[in-house]
């Protein structure tokens, strides 16, 4: 048998670290599938939002097989396409932009929110400028924020905000991927820094117990979900026609939010 030395070590730490995920916090998920329920039965939308590597875990619930109308990411490019990491849209760029005052705002007026949606940040850090921000904004927009962060990371981190708050701070409910500090989770021998990170995992879990948590409360209202199908089935009439439905739901649900542009907040 092949020896898998550091394979294995990750696989054990990851593992030790998900059954918490759930133990740990059945009451931020109940309130979170709350909010997030209360939105979608009334006809709104969860928005997502995430800087760099956090942008995945908004496409991991949007879209996606196992998906429904109901969820909207909220992608700024330029703080998430930084996959060339120097020249034209580097990492420097990316990382300066999430420093800067007032970016958030600028993303948030593109948008008229309903009085029923709901925006979920995710940041493991949960400390930048544009986090905080982001959160604020919506809260003065009227809208509940669940932040999904890593608490272990966030409670020693040091605020970078002028007003000393983090995502902690703004969100009504928080979420924890349950990465340790730093994110990494493995030692090698011979290496100054870990590798390993564990916040992807961790993350899409929490993500995708919270969604199949929201699926169960629609069905348990009489609210079927309208789910994006697996279009795998190529040439299958079922799926083609699932898709129309899936693409002209979700079209129907985000087209209030570019009703007006500019306004500010009265």
């Amino acid at each position: 048998m092949t020896h898998l030395a550091a394979a294995e070590r990750y696989f054990h730490a990851a593992l030790a670290r998900l059954q918490p995920l759930l133990d740990g916090q059945r009451a931020a998920l109940d309130r979170a599938a709350a909010l997030c329920t209360e939105a979608i039965a009334h006809d709104g939308l969860v928005h997502l939002f995430g800087c760099g590597h956090s942008r995945m875990l908004c496409e991991e619930m949007t879209p996606r097989q196992g998906c429904f109308v109901g969820w909207h990411t909220i992608v700024e490019l330029a703080l998430t396409y930084h996959n060339p990491i120097v020249g034209p849209n580097g990492l420097r760029q990316s990382l300066h932009l999430e420093k800067t005052p007032g970016y958030a705002e600028q993303i948030l007026r593109n948008f008229a929110f309903g009085p029923h949606d709901a925006l979920i940040v995710i940041s493991t850090s949960g400390i930048r400028e544009i986090i905080v921000e982001m959160a604020e904004g919506a809260k003065r927009r009227g809208l509940p924020v669940i932040g999904v962060v890593s608490r272990a990371h966030s409670d020693q981190a040091k605020a970078a905000h002028p007003s000393g708050k983090k995502l902690l701070d703004v969100a009504d409910v928080v979420l924890d991927n349950g990465a340790p500090v730093g994110d990494s989770l493995l030692d090698i021998e011979g290496c100054r820094h870990k590798t390993g990170p564990f916040s992807t995992v961790g993350g899409a879990l929490v993500m995708n117990m919270l969604r199949c948590e929201v699926a169960q409360r629609l069905v348990d209202r009489g609210i079927e979900p309208v789910f994006l199908p697996s279009h795998q089935f190529v040439g299958s009439r079922t799926v083609e026609e699932d898709l129309e439905v899936f693409y002209a739901q979700y079209a129907r649900r985000v087209a209030p939010l570019y009703a007006r542009q500019g306004d500010r907040i009265p």
